[in-house]
This record gives C-alpha cells, sequence and structure tokens, in this order.
C-alpha cells in the first residue's frame, strides 16, 4: 500500500466515472425506445392505419442519433479496462471477460443484422419481416445491456468462480451461477426497467412540447398514449425490483446499505429514515460520522425492507467496522489481518512450489483457501480502516433522491395518461410543462442510481477481493490526466451533437403522411 500512487488512483478512477456517465446517458433511451417503437411499428402493421407509421419513424430517427453516439462511448469504456485497469483485467479476465465476449457476439451482432433493415429496409421489405427486425433491434439492445450487467453484477457479487493461486487469477467454475445469481438477475431487471421509463419520460416530455406548440396534436397524443402505458407498467417494475436489490444490498454489501440509511449504530426493529438532514457529528473527533440534523422516519421499515422480518437486526457501519460479537461480525482490523494472511500465504505457497516443497505449498495453500474470503481487505492492513467506508453523505442522499424522483414519475404518469384518455391533457399547460422537464430529471435519477451502486460499494472494485488501489495499470497520473481531459472534451462535444441534433429532428417534426404510406 505505501508503494501505491494514489493521484493515479484518483484519475483512473474518475477517467473510468466520465466515460461511464457519458455512455449510461445514451444507454437507458436505447433500451426503453428500442421497445416503444416497436409497440408503435406494431399498431401499424395491426392497424394498417399510416399515422402509427409516420410516428414509428419519427421516434426511430432519434432513437438512431442516440444509439451511434452510445455505441462509439460504450467501446471507449470497454477499451479502459485493459490501459488503466489492467490488474483488475487479469485478476478477473476468465470471468468478466465473458459476459463481454458474448455481448459482443450476440448481441452486438444481432443488433447491427437487424438495425439496417430496420432503417432502411421501409420500401424494400414486407411489414412482418420489417417489424420483425424491429423487434430484434429492441431484443439486441436489451440482451447488450444483460451481459454487461452480469459483468457488473459480479464486481458487487462474486459468484461462481475459484481463485487458482498458479495463475493468480480468478476463474469460471459455473456459468450458471455467474449469469442467475441473484443480483445479476435483480440489477438486470431493475436496471432495463429504469430505462423504460426515462424513454417514457423523454417520449411523454416531447409530444408535450407538441401540444404546447399546438402541433401535431394526433400523433403527440398517441405518443403518450403508448409510452405513458409502457412507462406505467415500468415505473411500478422498477419500485419492485428496487425492494429486492435493497434486499441483495443489504445481504451481501452490508457497509453499502448502511452509508445509503446513515445507519451508524446497528438495531433491531431499525426505523426507515424517508428524508433526512445529515451534519457531521461533532463528538467524533476524525469528523467521519454523520448525525441526523432531522428525519422522518418509519418505525421498523428498514429492519422489514432488509430480511423481511421487523424485528431482524441491521448492522450500522460501526458495528461493520469496529466488529460485533454478539451478531458474528469480525471488524475490519480483524479481516485486514486474515487479509494479510491470505497474500502473504499466497506468496508462501509459490515459493514453496518453485522450490519443489510440495508439503510447504499445502500448507500454505490451506491457510490461503480459509483466509482468502477476506483476501481485498489484506491491502488495508496496517492502515486506517475507516478507508473502507464509502463517502455516506454521498450515498445517502442520491438514494433518497433518486427514490423522490421516482415518486415523481410515477404521478406524473399517471397524470398524463388519464388526462390524454380523456381528452383533457392540451389545456393542461402546467401538466406539459412539468411533463416537459420531466425529461432531464429523468437523467438524473438514472445517474443518482448508478451513484448509489458504484460510489456504495467503494472502495472495491470487485466486493471483498480486489480495491481499487490494488486495480490500476501501471501507467503515470499524467498520461491518465491527458486523457480524462481528451474524453472530457471528446464527450461533452458528442452530447452536445446529439442534443442539437435531436433537437432540430423535434422542430422539424414527423414527415408528412403522403412521404410515409408506401412500404
Amino acid at each position: 500500500m505505501e508503494h501505491i500512487d494514489f493521484a493515479l488512483v484518483d484519475w483512473s478512477r474518475a477517467q473510468f466515472a466520465l466515460t461511464a456517465m457519458y455512455h449510461w446517458l445514451f444507454v437507458p433511451l436505447t433500451l426503453g425506445l428500442s421497445f416503444i417503437i416497436a409497440f408503435m411499428e406494431t399498431l401499424y402493421v395491426k392497424t394498417g392505419n399510416p399515422e402509427w407509421k409516420r410516428i414509428t419513424k419519427f421516434w426511430m430517427t432519434l432513437f438512431g442519433v442516440n444509439f451511434a453516439i452510445g455505441v462509439a462511448t460504450g467501446l471507449i469504456m470497454e477499451f479502459q479496462f485493459g490501459t488503466n485497469w489492467s490488474n483488475y483485467s487479469w485478476f478477473v479476465g476468465d470471468i468478466f471477460g465473458a459476459p463481454l465476449a458474448i455481448e459482443g457476439i450476440m448481441a452486438f451482432f444481432l443488433e447491427s443484422t437487424f438495425i439496417a433493415v430496420m432503417f432502411f429496409g421501409w420500401n424494400k421489405t414486407g411489414k412482418k419481416f420489417h417489424l420483425f427486425s424491429t423487434w430484434m433491434v429492441a431484443l439486441g439492445s436489451n440482451l447488450s445491456a444483460l451481459w454487461i450487467l452480469v459483468a457488473n453484477a459480479w464486481m458487487q457479487y462474486p459468484a461462481g468462480m475459484k481463485f487458482n493461486p498458479d495463475t493468480l487469477r480468478n476463474e469460471m467454475v459455473n456459468f450458471w451461477e455467474v449469469l442467475f445469481s441473484p443480483v445479476a438477475i435483480n440489477k438486470f431487471l431493475h436496471t432495463v426497467s429504469q430505462g423504460y421509463v426515462l424513454a417514457s419520460l423523454f417520449v411523454i416530455g416531447i409530444s408535450a412540447w407538441f401540444l404546447l406548440k399546438k402541433r401535431e396534436s394526433l400523433f403527440a397524443r398517441r405518443s403518450i398514449l403508448v409510452a405513458g402505458v409502457f412507462g406505467l407498467i415500468s415505473t411500478l417494475f422498477v419500485i419492485l425490483t428496487g425492494d429486492g436489490s435493497a434486499r441483495n444490498v443489504a445481504r451481501h454489501q452490508p457497509m453499502k446499505f448502511a452509508a445509503m440509511e446513515n445507519l451508524y449504530e446497528g438495531q433491531q426493529n431499525a426505523p426507515l429514515a424517508v428524508i433526512g438532514l445529515l451534519q457531521k457529528d461533532r463528538s467524533d473527533p476524525a469528523h467521519r460520522k454523520e448525525d441526523f440534523a432531522f428525519k422522518i422516519e418509519i418505525p421498523n421499515m428498514l429492519s422489514y425492507m432488509a430480511f423481511l422480518d421487523a424485528n431482524a437486526y441491521v448492522p450500522g457501519i460501526r458495528d461493520l467496522v469496529q466488529g460485533n460479537a454478539e451478531h458474528h461480525l469480525l471488524s475490519y482490523a480483524e479481516r485486514a489481518e486474515k487479509g494479510r494472511t491470505a497474500i502473504t500465504s499466497l506468496a508462501e505457497y509459490r515459493n514453496a512450489k518453485k522450490e519443489g516443497n510440495d508439503s510447504l505449498a499445502m500448507a500454505a495453500l490451506a491457510r490461503f483457501e480459509e483466509n482468502f474470503p477476506h483476501y481485498g481487505y489484506g491491502y488495508y492492513a496496517g492502515r486506517d480502516v475507516h478507508e473502507l467506508v464509502p463517502p455516506v453523505a454521498t450515498v445517502f442522499y442520491s438514494f433518497r433522491i433518486m427514490v423522490g424522483l421516482g415518486v415523481h414519475f410515477l404521478a406524473l404518469i399517471l397524470v398524463v395518461l388519464w388526462l390524454t384518455i380523456k381528452n383533457r391533457i392540451e389545456s393542461k399547460r402546467f401538466i406539459l410543462y412539468t411533463a416537459l422537464w420531466t425529461i432531464p430529471l429523468a437523467y438524473i435519477a438514472s445517474m443518482l442510481g448508478w451513484t448509489v451502486a458504484e460510489v456504495g460499494r467503494q472502495p472495491w472494485v470487485i466486493q471483498d477481493l480486489l480495491p481499487t488501489v490494488a486495480a490500476i495499470s501501471k501507467v503515470t497520473p499524467g498520461a491518465v490526466q491527458l486523457s480524462f481531459w481528451l474524453f472530457a472534451v471528446i464527450f461533452t462535444g458528442l452530447l452536445i451533437a446529439e442534443i442539437g441534433i435531436m433537437a432540430a429532428q423535434v422542430r422539424k417534426g414527423p414527415a408528412p403522411i403522403d412521404s410515409s404510406t408506401s412500404h
């Protein structure tokens, strides 16, 4: 640890955060808008009404702009695993690489095969084959998300693997445990359904703009109906999967869960702080502890949310750092010592193997395997174990703002759907303006969700096994800093270009019916 260049660590983390956040600006819209387009085209094929084709082609144009830029940013992000995080790639390449390879072979080629037909085959293929291609693009986009989210979930909850002490790599022993781990399944469902909500709000907001401008009333109302129904179902599913995500975090990442709730002292019948304002606890000389200036609580709800038992004990930050013998929790200092034992035992095993001393090697290997669950903590032996506590205020506020925005989204979709069905939406200018300005709020909520997921598990790249300080490449901080600013300029330019192109397409509006009727 004393040889770690923390400037390199910080710049490497900053660069990955930058590229990941920019990439995620494009992904959720792709995931949801692809299905909305498929539903709209299905209505066109079933009814033969050219208005539905006109609606489909308009939203397809916006989808195409977003899709192209999303692919570009995603490729750059994946290259960073080899350039900035080579130790991580070596440590988990056999596992992490498999989902990404499947994503490239299966999902990416599925999208590429049919996306050309979807955009350029309107007058060259039959209606049903074109519709099939549109559905395949939607399926391919979401399959891409599946494999990437499986890889991310494995980092949060490493399952289906075994560490090989001879190669110093984690190796996959059960592909199905990696794919179907409870964290992977829930993360995929929660993340893609959140993308569906964002896309629905995007369509509703753009349609609201047309109604505010008193343009394309029929187009806007039909778009709102499709997006509203899809968004309502998706929002309810986000709530369901979010509940499952909270339980997974409580079981497998208790420190993240404690940070989400600012739970410093563990307790039974733990209440849920619905809203709260944090302040530094002045009684803590290190100023690490956050206290509540005020809060509104629901009694017993946190225990029930975490373990489906109102009487369950929920460990707090102090229990995890200092240990709790009553609840069989080792302190972080104890785990750090066990982790150091694992690291030194691994070195002893490899040295004994080189010397041909099999009995010494087997003894060292036994000690290593016994302490391997604590391996990552060994990098913090002799250091302040409070470095293993994530930024509590960031995680706490991000989680609550995200949930609060989710409540707003549900209420807005319900109101907009009701007013549209009753044919009263065009006169409700306040609701239309609210729908329009909810588009950026949907992106903020999406980013806050990833903030909770990724900042909340710091400093781990792989939970309990590999911290960020041990995962970086041996490059200079200056090189990473230079590429950081290059990516910042390029990605910002791409984002401005996308917004400009989309805004121009929206102002232009859907093409006239007479130019869209032939197939």
